[in-house]
């Protein structure tokens, strides 16, 4: 195997660093993100280069002028996720100097392509969807179709690992699932996709599964669920989730033997959009408190403090705290 390897194969091992070893400090998800938008763009650069020089990566037989690789030289794309370095390959010892039309075209596009990012992993990526996000000031597309198939094949070998991966290997203790509205069509609106993260018993954070389309009523949820547990995933300890009453009884059906529990950051996203601008600092500390609790018995100590003026969970007013349940 040669000691020298595509930019993009460096990217694919770091994606798969990320997806199987998780994260102990920092945002798995930007993470995730930079990485595949990353992947996406030195893959259309690649591809671009291969077609350029008539040869791929460890081939011979360059036509004549046709030049040859010579490394790489490092590019930056800013996003609303931080900048973005990538690498982008040189190709010395021709006629003329070779410019990429790939990346003089990526400026302005880093929304398509975060879109691109998620969609990925959410249900792999089409050659109309590279045809898409790779195209100049005039709308032409910047690949050829040759190089287009060969982007889609090497970025859905990507998604076919990430979907039908053995999630044995993760001891999860704790399961957040959640479903988001994302844009996976540019033009389009937003569609629902549902997405499980866990936390091993060693304190990482690991993007486990998602799935676009799929609303949080019970059939989607048990499903979904399903496919986390075919794959090899245990009841983990607690499941995480919002108040969907139908992703609620598609937790309780598949994993009967995990506690579940109310989402802490909706439930203070709820109570916010209830309470006075004014009020909502004090309001957000106390509840806080009261969720992050050590025992229920100071949950209810805090939970019985009077503060008057505070607003209940029910959107009135009262002269004590919301009664806040730290259970769930």
């Amino acid at each position: 195997m040669p000691t020298r390897i595509p930019a993009s194969e460096r990217t694919s091992q770091k994606l798969d660093e990320l997806l199987t070893q998780g994260v102990a400090d920092g945002d798995a998800r930007t993470d995730l993100l930079k990485l595949a938008v990353r992947k996406i763009v030195e893959e259309a650069l690649e591809a671009e280069v291969t077609e350029a020089v008539g040869r791929g990566y460890y081939e011979n037989g360059a036509a004549p002028s046709a030049g040859y690789r010579n490394g790489y030289r490092r590019g930056r794309l800013p996003t609303a996720e931080g900048a973005i370095e990538y690498s982008v390959p040189q190709v010395a010892d021709r006629p003329e100097p070779f410019v990429s039309r790939v990346r003089a075209g990526l400026a302005g596009r880093t929304a398509e392509l975060e879109r691109l990012a998620v969609e990925m992993f959410a249900r792999g990526l089409s050659t109309r969807d590279i045809e898409a996000a790779f195209r100049d000031a005039t709308g032409a597309t910047t690949l050829s179709r040759s190089a287009v198939s060969q982007v889609t094949e090497r970025l859905w070998q990507e998604y076919e690992a990430f979907a039908t991966r053995d999630l044995s290997e993760f001891a999860i203790a704790y399961l957040f699932v959640d479903g988001v509205a994302e844009r996976l069509h540019a033009g389009l609106p937003r569609e629902a996709v549902l997405c499980a993260w866990g936390i091993t018993e060693d304190g990482r954070k690991v993007l486990l599964h998602l799935a676009p389309g799929t609303k949080e009523d019970t059939a989607s949820g048990t499903a979904f669920f399903e496919d986390l547990k075919r794959r090899g995933l245990a009841d983990p300890l607690l499941v995480v989730t919002d108040g969907a009453p139908g992703l609620i009884r598609a937790v309780e059906t598949c994993f009967p033997r995990a506690l579940r529990q109310r989402c802490l950051v909706h439930r203070l996203r709820n109570l916010h959009s209830k309470a006075p601008d004014r009020q909502w600092p004090e309001i957000a500390i106390r509840a806080r408190g009261c969720y992050e609790a050590a025992s229920p018995a100071l949950a209810t100590l805090l939970r019985d403090c009077t503060a008057p003026g505070f607003l209940d969970t029910r959107g009135g007013y009262q002269h004590s705290a919301p009664a806040l349940d730290h259970r769930s």
